[in-house]
């Protein structure tokens, strides 16, 4: 089925009629704040950490022109970066390392990718347009777990005293001079914190993607909905990036384009055998951004 849709999509994009007949480039970020959900780990022994919600930057550049058969181009960058921790139930395993039931164990997820797109605007005009493209998504980072262990250190309290007999258990000080001085020891426990084991897989790898993406102008002035997803064509994983929102005309004149957008953004994430890495995992939440088109 994925290399049909794959033969499909080449088919298209070779037999596009191309719309764009001007030169644009775009410059766009996004603040999105993700909550992640799901369970990672190795084949045999997928764990919830908890993870936490975090807020992810994203930015991304497009260049549009007018050449009938020459893809326009997009570059964008994600970032998918949020920690856990869990107390084991069971025995885990990761990178090689055991991790021992009734462990509390830590986790770093930081993974980013970026995305090398390809794609052509079958559609263009001011109510509608669609575009459809290839991607190439870079992904790279790595995944940490981690025991953290509580180690007691003593550091020693001397209580001074003048002029008295030297009880046994003091410790007496000679100072510079004469004087004697004398110190009761009382032990003050403090704390520090080192990890026992660490274990890391790194997410370097780069597969290919179908890229669609619409926008559809709102009878109100200045205002339109789009939305936008890669979705993984052919590989053992089972990826998918979308997003849906609305953007605002704020500055729209012969100069430049300034929108303002807001909206939903989702990642699900399916590695099989990532470098031994197995998730099921899924980045959700809302966004807002800014496009500005020269």
């Amino acid at each position: 089925m994925k290399k049909t849709a794959f033969a499909v999509t080449l088919a298209a994009l070779f037999t596009a009629n191309v719309q764009a007949d001007t030169v644009g480039l775009y410059v766009g970020g996004q603040v999105w704040q993700s909550e992640a959900s799901g369970i990672f780990g190795e084949e045999n022994t997928l764990i919830d950490f908890n993870l936490k919600k975090e807020q992810q930057m994203n930015f991304f550049v497009a260049f549009e022109h007018p050449f009938p058969l020459l893809p326009n181009v997009r570059i964008a960058s994600s970032t998918l970066d949020t920690k856990g921790k869990t107390h084991l139930t069971q025995e885990f395993d990761f990178d090689d390392d055991t991790f021992s039931i009734g462990d509390d164990i830590n986790a770093s997820f930081n993974v980013s990718y970026v995305d090398y797109t390809l794609y052509y605007e079958l559609f263009d005009n001011d109510l509608f347009s669609f575009e459809l493209g290839l991607t190439a998504r870079d992904f790279n980072g790595a995944v940490t777990v981690a025991e953290p262990t509580t180690t007691d250190t003593d550091t020693s309290v001397y209580e001074i005293h003048y002029g008295h007999s030297h009880p046994i258990g003091t410790a007496s000080l000679l100072t510079s001079g004469t004087t004697l001085e004398e110190g009761h020891v009382h032990p003050d426990p403090g704390t520090t914190t080192s990890v026992s084991h660490k274990a890391k897989i790194k997410t370097d790898k780069i597969v290919p993607m179908l890229y669609v993406a619409t926008n559809i102008s709102l009878p109100l002035r200045g205002l339109s909905v789009f939305a936008q997803g890669d979705f993984l064509l052919i590989d053992d994983h089972s990826l998918s990036d979308y997003q849906v929102g609305l953007s605002y005309d704020l500055v729209d004149n012969q100069m430049m384009d300034f929108n303002l957008t807001i909206g939903y953004r989702a990642v699900n994430m399916e590695f099989e055998d990532l470098n031994n890495l197995y998730t099921d995992l899924e980045f959700k939440g809302a966004f807002v951004g800014v496009t500005v088109h020269f």
